[in-house]
């Protein structure tokens, strides 16, 4: 490795080992007779209730079961829309189909191989479990799991960039955040890490490598 360069990669799940979160929801949203708009404002009205402009953090962190948080979406989708949806499964369902993206499951696999640390730092909600893992090989690609809903707390928080990188057992300015949200990049970049936006797996690919050869300036 280059002197100075990276050592630890930690990637994102949803929007990266897996297709884009908009696409995700179209999908999840056919599935149930909802349109996107809709579930989109009753995640957001359930989200209120609990103190956060966030729709996820409820469930990412978590403060309610799954099952509590898809009756309450179901009523604001009744009472706001007069939607009748079935929303059962939620984590299981949203998931449905998913192949992951083997491209760069395949890199991950290849940074481990060349002595690199990763990780999957994820804002994931129990409901996933064990579902993503029926599509990624956890054990194959990743050192080490910090995710939002066993530790109630989310990204973009600075401790959970803290907690991964002292489970790393790296300095900050070592680790590198690839997520396919800007903001939780911003918030990687201000805790001193560098950070890749990712939008497709080859473009990833050479910005990452530029990071572990300690060339910041390929990033834009």
């Amino acid at each position: 490795m280059a002197v100075g360069a990276a050592k630890a990669v930690w990637t994102d799940f949803g929007g990266v080992l897996t297709a884009p979160a908009l696409e995700l929801m179209k999908t999840y949203c056919e599935r149930i007779g909802v349109e996107p708009a809709m579930l989109g404002t009753a995640t957001w009205a359930v989200a209120r209730s609990f103190g956060t402009d966030d729709p996820m953090e409820p469930l990412d962190t978590p403060l309610v079961s799954e099952p509590e948080w898809c009756r309450m979406v179901e009523a604001e989708l009744r009472e706001r829309f007069g939607v009748e949806a079935d929303m059962s499964r939620f984590g299981e369902r949203w998931l449905e189909g998913q192949r992951g993206n083997p491209e760069w499951s395949d890199y991950l696999r290849s940074l481990r191989e060349r002595g690199y640390f990763v990780g999957l730092l994820s804002n994931m909600m129990p409901g996933f479990e064990p579902h993503w893992r029926s599509f990624i090989p956890a054990a194959e690609l990743f050192d080490d799991l910090v995710l939002s809903c066993e530790l109630g707390m989310r990204k973009p928080l600075p401790a959970i960039f803290e907690l991964a990188e002292r489970r790393a057992g790296v300095l900050p300015g070592e680790c590198v955040l690839v997520d396919d949200l800007e903001v939780n990049c911003e918030a990687a970049r201000a805790a001193g890490w560098a950070a890749v936006h990712f939008t497709e797996a080859a473009r990833a690919i050479e910005l990452t490598e530029g990071l572990l050869a300690g060339r910041p300036e390929v990033v834009p």
